[in-house]
């Protein structure tokens, strides 16, 4: 018995799990403000993150042309930026923990992109936008402040 039907409508019980994930809760208001910004731009970087992927011009569209694996990199690391948040507003510890991971994705994969053109060590860190940087760190910061840790250590499970 892999699944079971609830009650409420559009909600499954996972195995072994101990609450539902509602698939119609994307945004959850009772969350800390640093979680709540942080999810907004989790989702609105995920966007991005498809364009880039996608239209290319980006770090994600040199990972697809440059690896083979590269467009389900990408892919993984959308996914990432929907997936996250969904699960933290479901209130799932393992959201808050692929979030982290999604926000940390984009300076780590411009870090590698950027050492393996041998470009500056300015380059390797920001990348070619301060502003994208500013951004991504911004998420990080949010996600890891002593706030969102706090919620997610005593309230996710």
């Amino acid at each position: 018995m892999p699944f079971q039907r609830s009650a409420r409508r559009g909600s499954t019980y996972l195995p072994d799990s101990t609450a539902m994930l509602n698939s119609r809760k994307w945004f959850d208001r009772m969350q800390p403000q640093t979680l709540q910004i942080a999810t907004w731009l989790l989702y609105i970087n995920g966007f991005f993150a498809l364009a880039d992927l996608l239209d290319g011009g980006g770090v994600l569209s040199y990972f697809r042309y440059r690896y083979t694996f590269g467009f389900v990199l990408g892919l993984l690391v959308v996914a990432a930026h929907v997936a996250g948040p969904f699960l933290m507003a479901n209130e799932r510890r393992v959201g808050w923990q692929l979030s982290v991971a999604a926000a940390a994705a984009p300076i780590v994969m411009n870090f590698i992109a950027y050492s393996q053109i041998g470009a500056s060590w300015r380059l390797r860190i920001i990348g070619s936008s301060l502003i994208s940087f500013a951004f991504d760190v911004a998420v990080l910061a949010l996600l890891l402040h002593t706030q969102s840790r706090e919620h997610q250590r005593i309230w996710y499970h």
